[in-house]
């Protein structure tokens, strides 16, 4: 982890709270100019802390009602990354791990029904050459968010659970 300062700390805390803060307020908060929020945001992005800002879509509201994981193992394992660059190629695939256990990688894709799943499985998924798959769909999201910051420590003080 790179080091972080109480300031950064501060910042990742309001700024994970509330994504539409005005940088002005952050600053009025931490005693700081803006300039220095400003300075500060840009080193976080840098370092990879922060990793940009974005809306957030609701898949089921414009139409894609089925949520599933899916396990793939590949006939032939070096081919990750030849699969990989198949499956950026999806629109439905939205992540894609490399994982331990019984696959090689994990996905998750939003379809709009049952039937555009099996059409993505079978048209999209099994020419990448899949010794099998296994696929779990979604019933509800029970928990959706990020690592929370708040349990960061200001200081050098150990995390609080």
């Amino acid at each position: 982890m790179q080091k972080m300062d109480k300031l950064d700390k501060q910042i990742l805390r309001l700024i994970a709270a509330d994504a539409r803060i005005a940088f002005l307020e952050v600053a009025r908060i931490c005693g700081v100019s803006g300039a220095a929020i400003h300075q500060r945001i840009q080193k976080l992005t840098n370092l990879g802390v922060l990793k940009g800002s974005q809306f957030i879509i609701d898949p089921e509201k414009i139409g894609y009602e089925t949520c599933a994981y899916i396990g793939l193992n590949l006939k032939n394992p070096e081919s990750f990354d030849t699969v990989l660059e198949e499956l950026k190629k999806i629109p439905e695939v939205v992540e894609c791990h490399y994982t331990t256990g019984n696959f090689d990688m994990f996905i998750k894709i939003y379809a709009k029904n049952n039937h555009h799943l099996l059409d993505i499985i079978h048209d999209k998924l099994q020419p990448l050459g899949l010794s099998s798959s296994e696929t779990l769909i979604s019933f509800n999201t029970a928990i959706d968010r990020q690592l929370p910051v708040s349990s960061l420590p200001l200081d050098d003080e150990e995390p609080t659970a």
